[in-house]
């Protein structure tokens, strides 16, 4: 959540969410004071909120599965200026990717810098490193073996330790593809942050 944050910011702002249900994930952004409207997944993107409305937007997993520019398009209308849009898929070379289809856009073309997101569609990159924890191998194996089938038998059948290292893609994008000057990003009357303090580079 605190990755998430420093690429808002998150916490106190006006933030939508597309296609998050009620539940853990829901629960834990709001206890980090992050909340928010949830708005439903279409194609394309559709936000029933005035223009300019939202300090925030963040689709996990489900939505733009790609860049598709009406979906973009309505995302900016949306946001404010200084307005920030964060998609957040899996980014693979990691355990959890064998788990799925080796040849999934998401760990094949989306993160590559020829790709969508990287190339013309205003987008930079953070890669998370997490993990999927257990409380022992056999809990694990016995997790993957009723979740994945054979996939994943094989895969727990080669745990040396009761994780699976799981790397997040988050790409983050200024309303308009542009960043804006820090003042203008800040609001009126806020105070002026020294620019390079303010930046959080990608992993």
């Amino acid at each position: 959540m605190r990755a998430l944050d420093s690429l808002g910011p998150l916490v106190d702002r006006r933030v939508g969410f597309v296609d998050v249900p009620p539940g853990p994930l829901l629960e834990r952004l709001e206890a980090a004071g992050i909340r928010g409207d949830v708005f439903p997944l279409t194609e394309p993107l559709r936000l029933d909120v005035p223009d300019g409305s939202l300090d925030a937007l963040v689709t996990m997993w489900s939505d733009f599965r790609g860049v598709d520019q009406r979906s973009l398009a309505e995302a900016d209308r949306a946001l404010a200026p200084g307005g920030r849009l964060l998609v957040v898929h899996d980014y693979g070379r990691d355990e959890v990717s064998a788990l799925a289809d080796p040849d999934a856009p998401q760990y094949r073309t989306w993160s590559r810098r020829e790709g969508p997101f990287l190339l013309g569609g205003g987008f930079k990159i953070r890669v998370l490193h997490c993990f999927w924890t257990f409380d022992s191998i056999e809990d694990a194996q016995d997790f993957l073996a009723q979740a994945f089938g054979e996939t994943g038998v094989a895969t727990g059948s080669a745990l040396k330790r009761p994780r699976l290292t799981w790397n997040v893609a988050v790409y983050h994008r200024w309303r308009g593809g542009i960043e804006p000057d820090v003042a203008d990003a800040a609001g009126p009357g806020a105070p002026v942050m020294d620019a390079a303090a303010d930046r959080h580079p990608a992993r």
